[in-house]
């Protein structure tokens, strides 16, 4: 049997880790602030790999630096990329710790790339007959695939890999591994920053090659091509061509310090990894070796087997022998809970577990029943959910206790993990599987067949739903979050429940009316757009506008990018009057937007049982607090453009003779400014009841009593006064009201020198963020802030706004949320018919009889705003009409 080589690319995996897991799980710290995303993910790739492909040699091959003997023989090579980012460039040396203490050997060598390192180990290994596995994220590696060595690309995060053996690579190319090289040579690579032939791209090189074998079987037969530009440059760049052959060919006998017999794998060092582990903060992996989570902690309790009853027709009984508090899951595979399919569901605590693949069991009498009743406790993970999905299958859920999905976001809104046994991992409980494990992931993800696995895998859910109650609650009740929890938050679920539950109808026909217009207006559009250009070509093609508008019709160049010449929204409009197509660019572009996103999007959404689209409020994914509305996106129906105001003409009320109501609070954030900076001159203008923003002006322009405030004047002031509770830079401002950075400075001084609160909050809450890693709402909703002693400037600076606004924003949003729980009170204890429909940030919108709206009028500002008593007066304004467009007073 043939030894086994493993040999890992560590650079382009450590980078491939980083990135993935960074915008897929966000950003790993350890107890130090240092960042740990590439370490982890550098992990997983490992234990995949060494699961699957058990070296008896191993080498992780690492870059020495940037200068190598390819960046002296051109100058410009990899000149291209990005710095690399700082959060990553601290993990490195923890990387190759991290190899070393999984029994694997770590290589680097002065004047050489990692893929030469790896490249000439590969050759010794194919001479010896060896089995090699390379694995990496670059496909440049591909030219080494062999009958004997085998390159696995990464293709999705770190663990999802392709398989290059020759016979793969002929497939996808119709090529010998080597001709890669050719391929690259011809082509150039703008990863690697080497340029190829003028005018060649992949199509034509890849022809060349399987046409001439190589780069010298075509300049050795290049009579053969007929007379063409591509001729003409392939002749007079033949140098190119063969300096890029030499950049893209990995060495196979690199002068290397190491040969194969001296890479034995050793094997996992497990008290090393235990420390390393423990200084990295991974506890899962921890848990996974039954070690302590601290050196010198207690090892984690053994994981504990569990029994479960499948419960069905005959023993309902069972039901009535739980005690008067268990955890609840009614298990939905898909996002969308109004529309999932059940999958089963398991009821229970401590050793007593029920569980079911037959949903329609909840309808019983024992079921249903206990699960309305008040007298017992649910604890459950996802509360909103349970009462949706239980309310299709007409059963109700009362008297919710512990939310795992809610307290937990709530001692981290920067955590939005929707997985329960991801979750518990982060609380240290290991007693239970990931979804994702059990379930897989994306189009692969499915409920097992096999009713042990499911089973086991739901009353170990709902086991972890009971074990974390306490100490999650332990943790609200230290932060003194506990009121945010039962008092906001978990009263907030039953109201977006109703809400979304009510739908909102939408007049399909009417819909469809408004697209058939928008496509003909397109179409017009689309003529007169060719007949400016003097030519026909693809509108929607970024590059085919850009030599239209910048080559031909010779419009002045705004912005160009890696990729060409901008033609974003915003450079367009500053290109208005500069040539007709322009405006009728972007008009097209409003329509088509429209045309596309609202129309033919609700159109796709509309519940075909009722006529009303259910959107879904997300309550645990921002980090301030605010709620998001997804499938569809109801809080995204455009406003600033008639095309867009349109579409609200197509939300209309569920009956007849009802109509649309709307309450918004009035500069909500601004209000929460003046309160919490305590500043007398901002709190003042409120008070006096005063147009804040011409107030604002006044002050930041010097006026006289007597002077008037002019629009101008007005709008600069609107842009300071919420700039400055995003924490807005002088560039910021600058560029927001197109003024020059001085000037935009002279405003932010100005304004602070007004309002001197203002400036003190503005410093104290950054010092307190830099002081105690997070920053509270004024219902002790708290945003940790990962990067607020970050060595990175930039992300800092970030930071420390975040630290700015999120008191202002997350305490708007709070201030939404009760009045939202005290307008549903409001409304069931006056017996009304209206009903709450959406909530679009600072806007709530109803549905009511035409006869209840002078109540509503009344009513809704009242309770809105008395819902938290500030320093100044919260101001409502409402509106009502037949259609959600007709808002009006």
């Amino acid at each position: 049997m043939s030894k086994k080589l493993l040999l890992i690319d560590g650079n382009s995996i450590m980078f491939r880790a980083f990135f993935a897991l960074h915008n897929q799980l966000g950003k790993f710290t350890n107890a130090d602030g240092m960042h740990t995303t590439a370490i982890y993910g550098f992990k997983l790739m490992l234990d995949h790999v060494l699961e699957n492909f058990h070296p008896d040699y191993a080498l992780a091959a690492f870059d020495a630096g940037k200068v190598t003997f390819r960046t002296k023989m051109y100058g410009d090579y990899k000149g291209g990329r990005n710095k690399t980012p700082e959060e990553l460039v601290e993990q490195i040396p923890s990387v190759h710790e991290l190899v070393e203490d999984c029994g694997i050997a770590a290589y680097q060598l002065a004047n050489y790339e990692a893929d030469d390192i790896i490249g000439t180990l590969a050759g010794q290994a194919d001479q010896e007959g060896w089995e090699t596995l390379v694995v990496t994220g670059d496909r440049d590696l591909t030219q080494l695939a062999t009958a004997h060595t085998t390159v696995a690309v990464t293709k999705k995060g770190v663990t999802q890999t392709e398989h290059y053996t020759p016979a793969h690579v002929e497939e996808k190319l119709g090529l010998k591994p080597a001709q890669i090289i050719d391929l690259k040579a011809l082509m150039g690579d703008s990863s690697d920053n080497y340029p190829g032939v003028s005018g060649i791209g992949e199509k034509r090189a890849l022809k060349l090659v399987q046409q001439f074998g190589s780069v010298e079987g075509l300049y050795d037969n290049i009579d053969q091509l007929k007379k063409s530009k591509m001729k003409e440059n392939l002749v007079n760049e033949e140098e190119v061509a063969k300096q890029c052959k030499t950049l893209a060919t990995i060495l196979r006998d690199a002068p290397l310090g190491v040969g194969i017999a001296d890479i034995k794998y050793q094997g996992e060092q497990t008290d090393k990894l235990v420390q390393f582990y423990q200084k990295m903060g991974f506890r899962s992996f921890l848990a996974k070796m039954n070690a302590p989570l601290e050196a010198g902690g207690s090892k984690p309790a053994a994981e504990k087997p569990i029994k479960y009853t499948v419960l069905n027709a005959n023993n309902l009984d069972l039901v009535n022998q739980l005690p008067s508090r268990v955890s609840f899951i009614l298990e939905m595979p898909e996002a969308n809970y109004h529309l999932s399919p059940f999958a089963g569901f398991v009821i229970g605590a401590g050793d007593q577990w029920l569980v079911s693949r037959d949903s329609e069991l909840l309808k019983s009498s024992e079921l249903s029943s206990l699960l309305a009743d008040d007298h017992y406790v649910k604890d459950v993970f996802n509360a909103k959910a349970q009462i949706i999905g239980l309310n299709r299958l007409g059963v109700a859920i009362n008297h919710v206790g512990f939310d795992l999905l809610l307290e937990s976001y709530l001692l981290d809104t920067n955590d939005n993990n929707n997985d329960l046994g991801m979750l518990a991992h982060e609380h240290d409980y290991f007693d239970v599987e990931s979804d994702e494990t059990v379930y897989g992931k994306g189009a692969k993800r499915k409920i097992p067949e096999d009713d042990q696995v499911f089973f086991t895998h739901l009353a170990k859910k709902a086991r972890a739903i009971e074990q974390l109650d306490k100490p999650l609650d332990q943790q609200l009740d230290e932060h003194q979050q506990m009121p945010l929890y039962t008092d906001i938050e978990l009263p907030l679920t039953r109201v977006l429940a109703k809400m979304e539950i009510a739908g909102f109808k939408v007049d399909a026909d009417l819909l469809k009316q408004m697209g058939s217009k928008m496509l003909e207006r397109l179409s017009e559009l689309e003529q007169q757009i060719y007949q400016d250009a003097g030519e026909k070509f693809n509108i929607n093609s970024t590059k085919q506008l850009g030599t239209i508008l910048f080559e031909k019709l010779k419009l002045p160049v705004i912005k160009k990018t890696r990729t060409g010449y901008s033609t974003a929204v915003a450079v367009l409009e500053k290109l208005l009057g500069t040539s007709p197509i322009i405006e009728h660019i972007l008009e097209y572009r409003r329509i088509k937007k429209v045309q596309s996103t609202y129309v033919d999007g609700l159109l796709k959404v509309i519940h075909s049982s009722d006529g009303k689209v259910h959107t879904r409020y997300l309550q645990t994914l921002t980090q301030t607090g605010r709620l998001s509305s997804v499938d569809p996106n109801l809080q995204n129906i455009p406003v600033r453009t008639e095309e867009g105001r349109q579409i609200r003409h197509a939300f209309v009320p569920s009956h007849e003779g009802w109509q649309i109501f709307s309450s918004d609070y009035s500069q909500i954030e601004l209000r929460v400014l003046a309160h919490v900076t305590g500043d007398k001159n901002l709190q003042q203008d409120f008070i006096d009841g005063k147009d804040i923003h011409a107030s604002t002006a006044r002050r930041i322009f010097h006026l006289d009593k007597d002077e008037e405030v002019t629009p101008n004047m007005r709008r600069h002031a609107k842009a300071v006064n919420f700039g400055i509770v995003y924490g807005i830079s002088a560039y910021g401002l600058s560029q927001s009201i197109h003024v020059s950075r001085k000037q935009a400075k002279e405003f932010i001084d100005s304004y602070f020198h007004e309002f001197p609160g203002v400036k003190k909050y503005v410093t104290e809450i950054v010092e307190k963020a830099h002081k105690q890693g997070y920053v509270e709402t004024l219902t002790h909703r708290r945003r940790y802030l990962p990067d607020i002693n970050s060595r990175n400037r930039p992300q800092r600076a970030f930071a420390e706004r975040t630290a700015m606004n999120t008191p202002i924003q997350g305490s708007a949003a709070d201030i939404i949320k009760i009045a939202m729980i005290r307008m549903d009170r409001e409304l069931a204890k006056r017996g009304l018919k209206a009903r709450m429909l959406l909530q679009i940030h600072d806007e709530l919108v109803f549905e009511a009889p035409k006869e209840e709206i002078p109540l509503l009028a009344k009513v809704v500002p009242q309770v809105m705003d008395s819902a938290i008593k500030l320093d100044v007066p919260l101001k409502v304004e409402s509106k009502w009409g037949d259609t959600w467009y007709d808002l009006k007073k």
